[in-house]
This record gives structure tokens, sequence and C-alpha cells, in this order.
């Protein structure tokens, strides 16, 4: 008699493929999509794209001086010092890290801007930063932001856990320098207001003229790239022969298919309904996609089925992080060493080969779909730069997924040589490591300079 949990099992993982394929067809589509919402957002109109005007261009690759930058955009707040010689360099003699506590990111305003302030002291302090000189500083600020000059613009809305009351709708730029006078701290000039993305796009092109889009794939998702200020038709008032950095806010694209899965996860976030592309591509959020099917596989006991705490375990959530599917996929062992590492580690201790191939299997079907997805929006700013592909164009991307998830670039790549063949090569993908930190010293670089302002 044959055996029918294996056939049922199989048929469902098939069920699971499809559902979270992304195809060619679907891709062209979600391009249309994408470009219609960019030219709203950029109109002015409703749209899921922000499309947030960042008042600097690109830099020459000329700028030069030492500069500090702030980066807030995650669970750590980091200070650094970056030297930048003018040639495509910009080195890094001071930088310090500060884990954020929960009370001060889900408290109030004050507390975190005060905990902000508190970090630049000690870092001033430890690295015996002269405080008679007065320093220029970028803020990276990696949340959506409505900007209305290079350093001023207001929090449209709190993302990646965060909910400090007193910031949503206020200026942060006034909220920084605000706690800088509680703290007597006088040797700053605040310069420049930056997204994460928009430094990342600094950071590459200022030793690569090529690039000119730039991608944040880790914690959250987000880019930028450089656009015509003709086109941004809700900034009637520039320059119409300049070019300016625009913010997209890709996160919160909404034109995508989702799974009853996404809802789940949707539906249990700190923000429904908001986020979406975000929320199938990101960190944040891959790893608890990934426990809503397991615990689905579990309960129609497709794996796991000798393991009786297995259940009670993954219905905790953040019981299975992206960083654990990143150890599984990347197993290359043959009897799958790493994924039994990661069983153990969690109590379990009959786990058959079985169970370990279906849970590598299933950790490839989400982040292959949030790679090709990442891809695709890639796709549809490359092309609304440059429809025909006349000129060669580089992407710089941060973030642990691009960087550490194993083959996601390739994944990437495989969506842009599926839609453009030959062309793809015209296209490169690089890692613009700390764009965040360096960027945004390079835009203060930018902001300072005697061009500040005139894009």
């Amino acid at each position: 008699m044959i055996n029918a949990a294996p056939v049922a099992c199989e048929k469902f993982f098939a069920y699971l493929e499809k559902l979270f394929s992304i195809s060619v067809s679907d891709i062209r589509v979600m391009i249309d999509d994408f470009h219609a919402e960019m030219g709203k957002g950029l109109s002015g109109d409703e749209s899921s794209l922000k499309m947030i005007p960042s008042f600097i261009d690109k830099p020459k690759g000329t700028e030069a001086g030492e500069f500090l930058a702030l980066d807030l955009g995650g669970t750590n707040f980091r200070v650094l010092t970056v030297r930048l010689d003018g040639k495509g360099n910009a080195n890094v003699p001071f930088a310090s890290k500060f884990a954020i506590p929960q009370k001060d990111m889900q408290g109030t305003g004050v507390a975190l801007f005060d905990f902000i302030v508190g970090c630049i002291d000690v870092f001033l302090t430890e690295n015996h930063v002269d405080r008679s000189k007065t320093y220029d500083l970028a803020f990276t600020f990696s949340f959506p932001v409505e900007q209305t000059s290079i350093a001023a613009g207001k929090l449209i809305v709190w993302t990646k856990g965060f909910t400090a009351t007193g910031v949503q709708g206020h200026d942060v730029i006034l909220l920084l320098n605000e706690a800088l006078r509680r703290k007597d701290i006088r040797c700053i000039n605040i310069t420049a207001l930056a997204n994460d993305t928009v430094g990342t796009l600094a950071a590459r092109s200022y030793i690569d003229p090529a690039c000119d889009l730039g991608v944040i794939m880790g914690t959250g998702t987000n880019a930028c790239y450089r656009e015509a200020a003709s086109r941004i038709g809700k900034l009637n008032t520039v320059d119409a022969h300049g070019h300016m950095i625009v913010n997209m806010e890709w996160g919160n694209f909404d034109k995508v298919r989702v799974t009853c899965y996404d809802r789940l996860l949707d539906k249990a976030s700190v923000n429904p309904g908001a986020m979406v592309m975000e929320k199938m591509v990101s960190g944040m959020y891959l790893g608890e996609i990934t426990r809503l099917v397991l615990m689905d596989l579990i309960r129609r006991g497709f794996i796991l089925v000798n393991e009786t705490p297995a259940a009670e375990y993954f219905q905790e959530r953040g019981s299975l992080k992206t960083e654990d599917m990143s150890r599984i996929e990347g197993d290359r062992t043959d009897r799958l060493d790493g994924v039994a590492l990661f069983f153990e580690r969690n109590g379990f201790s009959n786990i058959t080969l079985h169970d370990k191939i279906l849970l590598q299997r299933l950790c490839r079907i989400i982040s292959t779909r949030a790679a090709r997805l990442g891809a695709a929006a890639i796709s549809a700013v490359l092309t609304w730069i440059d429809p025909k592909f006349k000129d060669v164009h580089t992407v710089g991307i941060d973030g642990s997924l691009f960087e550490k998830y194993p083959g996601f670039k390739t994944k990437m790549m495989n969506v842009l040589e599926e839609l453009y063949g030959e062309k793809a090569e015209r296209i490169t993908l690089v890692h613009a490591k700390d764009g965040s930190g360096k960027g945004a010293a390079i835009i203060a670089a930018v902001a300072a300079s005697s061009e500040a302002g005139r894009v």
C-alpha cells in the first residue's frame, strides 16, 4: 500500500512554490504598476510611492574634509567621523555603536532624542573631539520623511518597530537641535538630513559616476535614484535643468500579490496595511513569513511529526529569524548538519533528513520571492531612468540580505537576465557598504559646499 503522506506533502510544496512564485510576466506587470505609482508620486498625487525629494544631487567625487555622521535606522544608533580626500576615498577614524533600548524606541520622542544626544556626547568625549571647533554633520534618519529642504523634514510614519510619541508630523532636525541644546552641545552644525538609501547612492557614486540607484536590502528595504528636476511636478519652483536624488520609500509599494501568510503577518504587525512590499522582501519579516508557513506544515503533519514540542515552540512570534533562514539555506553538507544544529539548539533531537530538506526548501521558496521582488523593483527604476539601456548602470546596495544571504544576489541577477538578456550585462549590482555612515558624511560635504541648495 502506498503511503499517501509523502505524496500529499509534495503536492502541498508544489502549491507553495506556485503561491510564492514571481514569473517574468508578473514582473512586467509590476514594472508598469511601479511606473504608474512613480509618476503619481512625483506629481504629488496619491501614491504608494512617496517619491520624496532630497534637495541634493549626487556628489562630484571631489568633496573633501572631515565630517560627522549620525545613523538612526534600526535597533542600533551610530556616531562616526568621516574623512573625505576628494579622490573617492572615505575613511572612518572613529565610530561608535549604541544599542537603542526598547523603552526609548517605543517611549517618548523627547526620551529618544535625549538618548541620541547622550550617545553623541559619549562619542565626542571618548574620541577627544575638540569641542571648540564646529563640525558639519549629516543625520541619517532612515524612516519616511516629508523633506522640505536639505536640512529639514517631518517624520511621516514610524517603521521598523519604532513608535516613539511626539515625533510623527514633527521636524526631526528641530527635535535633534532641541536635544543638543538641552545637553549644551554647541560644536555641531547639522547641514543635511539624509535617508540611508540616499546615503548609499552618495557613497557609491562618490567613487563610481555610473551609480544612479541606491538600494537598501536589510532589516527594511527602500531605494532612491537620480531624477531630472523637470519630472518632479510637485516641486514647481525647482530649476528645471537640474537633478535631485529622490527617496522613493518603495517598501510601501502595494501593487503586489499577497498570500494568506502575508495577510496573517500584516494583521499581527505594528502597522497593518502599510509597507506591503517591505513585509515581503526585508529581513525584519522573512523569518516570520517562513515561521507562519512552517506552522501550517506542522499542523498538516508534513514536518516534525516526531517532535511534539515543535508546534508549541514555533507558535511564538520571532522564533524563526531571517538569520536562521540564511544559515539553513546556506548549508551545503551532505546531511544538512547546519540545519540539524539549528534544531538541536532549539531543543529538538529526533530530526530526520526529510525534515531538514523540507525546511531548507521552504526557506528557499521565501527568499527567492524576496530576491525576485527586489530585482523587479530595481528593474522598474532602471527602465524609468533609461528605457532602452543606452548607458551602463551601477546599483549600489547596502544591507545584510544582499551582502550575507546565500545566493540572494545571484537570484536577483537571474531576474535581470530573464528580463533583458545580454543587456543585463550593462547593469552591475554592487555592495555599497555603510551608505548610512560614509554616505551621510558625503551628503554633509555636498550640502556644506558652495553649491549647497542648488541642484
